[in-house]
């Protein structure tokens, strides 16, 4: 570092503050923007980016001449599609600035005894239903969140209980197309509408409700529990570890 630089802020108090406040301020809104994309996607893409970041360092250090160039294009064409692939989550931060909420340090955290509690009760709902013949499809967040694909349904934000979820799903009902999603401890939306599996292997009996379950569990670590409108059956989905 300069010397010159340190020896003004020893010199400058004022300077010194004003620099203290400045490094300050954006380590918070880093550490706000990395709390923001904890537990999604974006994530895990952001650790894949730091990895080739580190290889790109290596590879220059080294000389790796064709390494180099080719690194050197893949950043070119992250820069084009980042934009692309964090809409979702950029979407997000622009829209928790404008409600204020961005500095509010909110997050929604699983409890063990909400967890047993809620279990409990969605299995109880899952039983109702598979009596009934109601179709139903219930997520689990876990770790990774799915805020972008919640964010379609109806917020309701209310204590996790059967019957409420038996009266989400019940035939006809406002909120009974769609999926219910349960995160924190608490049932968050309802009439949530999912990502489908484009999985070519699936069987061509399997509805939208499958597909839907499937299609979350494979781009997240949510638990989708499914109940059959046609047969009843109770299905869970899970993506594998």
């Amino acid at each position: 570092m300069d010397f010159n630089f340190l020896s003004g802020l020893l010199a400058s108090p004022w300077n010194l503050l004003l620099s203290l406040v400045d490094i300050s301020i954006v380590a918070y809104l880093i550490y706000r923007i990395l709390g923001l994309i904890s537990g999604t996607r974006a994530e895990q893409l952001l650790r894949g980016l730091l990895l080739l970041l580190v290889f790109s360092v290596l590879a220059s250090y080294l000389n790796l001449a064709m390494i180099t160039w080719l690194v050197e294009k893949l950043w070119i064409v992250f820069a084009i599609t980042l934009p692309i692939v964090f809409q979702p989550e950029l979407r997000r931060l622009l829209e928790q600035i404008g409600r204020g909420s961005f500095f509010s340090g909110h997050h929604l955290q699983w409890d063990p005894e909400a967890m047993h509690n809620v279990l409990a009760e969605v299995s109880s709902a899952a039983g109702l239903l598979s009596r009934n013949r109601m179709g139903a499809l219930m997520i689990l967040t876990r770790e990774t969140g799915i805020g972008e694909h919640a964010a379609s349904g109806v917020l309701l934000d209310a204590v996790v209980s059967s019957s409420l979820l038996v009266n989400v799903f019940w035939p006809n009902s406002p909120l009974h197309d769609g999926a219910a999603v349960i995160a924190g401890g608490r049932l968050q939306r309802a009439a949530c509408f999912l990502p489908l599996s484009d999985n070519p292997n699936l069987s061509l009996r399997l509805g939208t409700r499958h597909r839907a379950g499937l299609g979350i569990s494979e781009i997240s670590d949510a638990l989708a529990v499914i109940v059959s409108e046609e047969t009843g059956q109770i299905s869970l989905a899970r993506k594998d570890s």
